[in-house]
């Protein structure tokens, strides 16, 4: 497999055979696609494998960095990996950690696995030039913590392989464990089908292309995506969650062209772009949303925002920022109480700026805000902003009420909701202990009133004279 940059390049201008530098790629982009590749061949920690959030929202790898692993026991159980990003800044050398894997077993043998996974990680970055040892690990129960490194030379290797074809052949039940023994022993999806080709395999081309798109090998994906055309769907979701510039290829590939692309699929394919926590290709599916599929529901870009709150938020803020305010009038109004939860005065200005109703959702993002007194002064802005409460919703005006936020009841009512109304409507409601925000509120209201009483005999009086 190619290594995992850390920089962006494009083709030249001036000359197509050569590419210029276009950047740094973020530190989630890496890591996402390193994990992804750790995956496949069966390298990835059993415990888990984290990004430190320092390296989140999508901060850039610094120009000019390094990555380098530490393996070793834990202070108190198991086995520690982790990898540190060192670049220089101002005549010094800074580092930070990237990320942090850990296994669950803590003997002699698991030391030397997380050792070879080290490796692994850094060949990804910096290359394998040539033969180096293979780790098999057999099983799939947790507390098997006793599986050894072998030593491997290229015919043992070879006796295996061919071991594992005719496995492969004779046991459907353990197929998928097989494989991606396979696939580690053969390196990718090019030598794999090389090895196995020949033999009488129960193997599709759709099968053979979403093997290229896990493995990243683009000229397999080429050939084998072209005999299935009537799947090009699905493999756009196995296309949309592989992480990568190479994915990034295999997606717009499978675009080119296209207008008929069903929209459950593109949802799906949108959501993999998110859960890989790839911003450039989510914000490219959504921009060719209305190219590529006959359909497309006015709420599709505030859903995919809603989504991609839940665990990239990242992500989240750059749909809306790049949504036009026609679409997030559409969106679903869950969309700002999400932020509302996390007290985001700058998205939620956004949000409402570009007309997002405040819906069902009302009542819990006014309560959330007003709640303690906390962040009423954000509540006042947003209203002052744009209206955006059902002026019929008195359960957004109740909250309010009881939440003691007078001066948010206020501008509910000079936008226009009816206070004789919601006191009819609030009878057979508990608001005990909130006399005194009833009083003002009541006081306020018969302002109101007679400032429109006035308005209107002064109206009257001008028409009589005219």
């Amino acid at each position: 497999m190619k290594i995992i940059e850390l920089e962006k390049w494009n083709p030249s201008a001036d000359d197509s055979r050569k590419r210029e530098y276009a950047g740094q790629r973020t530190a989630q982009e890496v890591f996402e696609e390193l994990k992804h590749r750790l995956e496949i061949q069966g390298y990835l920690p059993d415990e888990y494998f984290l990004l430190d959030s320092l390296w989140e929202n999508g901060r850039e790898i610094p120009k000019d960095a390094n990555i380098y692993c530490t393996a070793d026991y834990g202070g108190s159980e198991g086995v520690y990996l982790d990898a540190y990003i060192r670049w220089p800044e101002h005549n010094q050398l800074i580092t930070r950690k990237f990320f942090t894997g850990k296994t669950l077993g803590e003997n002699g043998n698991d030391l030397d696995r997380m050792f070879l996974i080290s490796s692994a990680i850094t060949k990804a970055f910096y290359g394998d030039h040539a033969t180096h040892t293979r780790y098999m690990k057999i099983g799939g129960v947790e507390d098997d913590t006793g599986g050894a490194v072998v030593h491997l030379s290229q015919q043992e290797q070879r006796t295996i392989i061919n071991a594992l074809v005719e496995q492969r052949e004779r046991q459907e039940n353990t197929l998928t464990q097989t494989e991606q023994l396979l696939r580690r022993m053969t390196g990718s999806i090019t030598g794999y089908i090389n090895e196995v080709g020949m033999r009488p395999l129960h193997m599709s081309d759709y099968d053979k292309a979403v093997l290229a798109i896990r493995d990243g090998e683009m000229a397999a994906f080429t050939e084998y995506s072209a005999k299935v055309p009537d799947q090009a769907d699905a493999l756009l979701v196995e296309a949309a969650g592989r992480p990568g510039l190479v994915g990034r290829n295999m997606t717009a590939m499978l675009l080119n062209g296209r207008t008929d692309v069903d929209y459950s699929s593109y949802c799906d394919a949108c959501k993999k772009a998110i859960d890989i926590n790839d911003p450039e290709k989510a914000l490219f599916l959504l921009h060719w949303a209305e190219h590529c599929v006959p359909e497309v529901e006015p709420s599709f870009y505030g859903e995919m925002a809603s989504y991609a709150y839940l665990d990239h938020r990242f992500i989240a803020t750059q749909i809306i920022h790049q949504c036009s305010s026609e679409r997030i009038s559409a969106a679903p109004s869950r969309l700002l109480e999400q932020f509302a939860g996390d007290h985001d005065f700058r998205t939620m200005s956004q949000l409402v700026e570009k007309g997002i109703s405040g819906g069902s959702s009302s009542m819990r993002t006014l309560h959330m805000l007003t709640y303690e007194g906390r962040d009423s002064w954000m509540a006042e802005s947003l209203l002052e902003k744009r209206m955006w409460v059902d002026l019929n919703d008195y359960n957004a005006f109740h909250a309010c009420v009881k939440n003691n936020a007078v001066e948010v009841c206020k501008l509910l009512l000079d936008h226009g909701m009816d206070f004789d109304a919601y006191q009819q409507w609030a009878k057979n409601c508990q608001c005990g202990g909130h006399e005194e925000t009833v009083q003002a509120l009541a006081d306020y209201w018969q302002e109101i009133k007679a400032e429109m009483e006035q308005a209107i005999t002064q109206e009257m009086r001008g028409q009589s004279f005219g």
